[in-house]
């Protein structure tokens, strides 16, 4: 990949120098709770970064969880630990547009820790973008989209709310696919429950299924028939990370495309999924690959090997969401859409401008940097105290 370092005049560069790291956690509300495999969630929190440049710029970024270290062995508490102990001495002094300087840096400095690096590097990325004028996506090679299709995601348990909110959503013309979250009740009980789903929405909304590592290979296979049946458009990470082999096996008897997720955190571990031929298409996200920057690489990969890209989320609020349409914006294909819904699902956003949602697509923020402002009274008021 070329190296991502942009050219800046030399007097400018000594002010990109970094001069301060600031990490806050912050806790919002959910306007419902969100149910998934392993946890359900009716509070979001994330860890905001905030770097300042020695020329004044402010750039911020954001690393979510899910309900603590469950989905991945990260925890808000521990981002922040990280960021402030490790990855922020790291880069003190470094000109922040030497961004790949700042990952090699970050990676010397701490193992993994893939969601607080994303949320240091996109605030590195915005505050350069500032400084200079320019969107990241410009940083990043250039936007080729100004808008994503977004879908909602389905995910109370309770079908005669999801059916009520899936219709709400239809008539607002904000989404028109649904991802269902299942494997919290058993196989029986979530069939039965995308059956009236599907039923209620049929011919005017797509539905994909997202297991979250929940079934087992036997329990998947049994139920790919039944989802076929149903017109289901993919089917997300059914069995554990480490089954890649039973990823392979479960697509070759599926009609319906299966997606990698929490099995792809590295562009090596795209690599692997591709030889094994264990996916259709893999969800993309900032918390996993740690960056802008790996983001597009393990993209890069994927395409390489003919897997469809998908633009997934962990609720980011704003902040982490424009972020990753930064990221979106300049990848030629992404067959699949996006699911950034996150600022939607939250009773409060931490900006001042919130993402445009219309006409089932979420659209890239204009402005400099990763286009939103962050907004200081919101932080405050939901820092944790």
């Amino acid at each position: 990949m070329p190296d991502s370092t942009i050219t800046v005049p030399a007097d400018l560069r000594r002010d990109l120098s970094i001069a301060s790291v600031r990490s806050t956690i912050v806790d919002v509300p959910t306007v419902r709770r969100h149910k998934l495999s392993q946890t359900s969630v009716t509070a979001q929190s994330y860890v905001i970064v905030e770097v300042r440049l020695a020329n004044g710029a402010v750039g911020v970024g954001e690393a979510a969880t899910l309900g603590g270290p469950r989905w991945s062995e990260e925890s808000v508490e521990a981002i922040k630990a990280n960021i402030d102990a490790y990855l922020a001495p790291a880069l003190e002094g470094l000109p922040a547009d030497r961004f790949e300087a700042a990952g090699a840096r970050m990676d010397a400095a701490a193992k993994r820790n893939n969601a607080a690096k994303a949320a240091v590097e996109t605030a590195l990325f915005d505050a350069v973008g500032k400084t200079l004028g320019l969107p990241a996506s410009a940083l990043l090679g250039g936007a080729v989209r100004e808008s994503v299709p977004v879908l909602w995601t389905l995910a109370s348990g309770d079908v005669g709310q999801e059916i009520e909110e899936a219709e709400n959503k239809l008539a607002a013309r904000l989404h028109d696919t649904f991802k269902v979250k299942v494997g919290a009740l058993s196989p029986e009980a979530d069939l039965a429950r995308l059956r009236r789903l599907a039923g209620a929405l049929e011919g005017r909304a797509g539905l994909i299924v997202d297991a979250n590592q929940a079934w087992d290979e036997t329990t998947a296979v049994r139920c790919l028939p039944v989802l076929a049946e149903l017109g289901v458009r993919l089917i997300e990470q059914p069995l554990p990370a480490w089954n890649i082999p039973g990823m392979a096996r479960v697509r070759a008897r599926s009609a319906v495309p299966l997606m990698a997720d929490e099995c792809v955190f590295s562009a090596h571990e795209m690599l692997a999924v591709a030889q094994a031929a264990a996916a259709d298409a893999v969800s993309l996200k900032l918390v996993k690959h740690g960056g802008l920057l790996n983001l597009r690489k393990v993209a890069a990969v994927a395409e390489a090997a003919g897997i469809g890209l998908y633009g997934g989320c962990l609720l980011e609020s704003s902040v982490g969401a424009a972020a990753h349409l930064q990221a979106f914006a300049g990848l030629r294909e992404l067959a699949w859409g996006c699911e950034h819904f996150g600022p939607q699902i939250l009773t409060d956003d931490l900006v001042q401008e919130p993402l445009r949602f219309e006409d089932f697509h979420v659209h890239l923020p204009a402005g400099p940097g990763i286009g939103i402002t962050l907004d200081q009274d919101k932080l405050r008021g939901y820092a944790r105290r």
